[in-house]
């Protein structure tokens, strides 16, 4: 993978899909990286499917096309059957779903984010358990963004809330714990 990476992040209304989507661009930022994002929401509160496309590199334009995204980070396993088209062949995705998923055309990384996040007793924070996995993978896969970089980030974001700091990073290391 190269250093230019097109991100799409799926999810229903109200699982964080743009709070994802905005820590890893002010991560990118951070390294200095160009970033363009763009979202497109349902019926969120409805559980209608909110998909945001991350574009880290020199990109002039925020869609991704289909067969062109290099991952997808799919918040509900429904999502990953609605967006997998959109990764490109040898790309890869992570999903949340307790069952094992195969693709033909590109890899897919499957782990029970929701079951984590529930034990941990905060059943909202499967976005950041997916994140800290998101990461493992993408840092086996090339230079871009790191742990460290992204717990930066959310320091800076949720410093003066010393309680759900700990817990946030907590859930994002167990995350990143689930990659073997």
């Amino acid at each position: 993978m190269s250093v230019e990476q097109q991100i799409i992040i799926s999810g229903l209304g109200g699982q964080g899909v743009l709070f994802v989507t905005k820590l890893l661009a002010e991560t990118a930022m951070a390294e200095n990286y160009k970033v363009l994002t763009s979202e497109t929401h349902g019926m969120a509160q409805r559980g209608g499917i909110v998909i945001s496309y991350l574009k880290i590199g020199d990109f002039s334009g925020p869609l991704i096309r289909p067969g062109k995204a290099d991952a997808l980070i799919a918040l509900k396993e429904e999502t990953f059957h609605h967006h997998g088209y959109l990764v490109k062949d040898n790309g890869f995705s992570v999903v949340n779903s307790p069952s094992r998923i195969e693709s033909n055309r590109f890899f897919v990384y499957s782990r029970d984010a929701e079951t984590l996040a529930i034990k941990a007793g905060n059943p909202q924070s499967v976005n950041v358990v997916m994140l800290g996995y998101f990461t493992a993978v993408l840092e086996k896969k090339c230079d871009l963004i790191s742990l460290a970089g992204i717990c930066k980030t959310i320091e800076h974001k949720l410093g003066g809330k010393k309680q759900v700091l700990e817990s946030v990073l907590g859930l994002l290391e167990s995350g990143y714990k689930l990659f073997d």
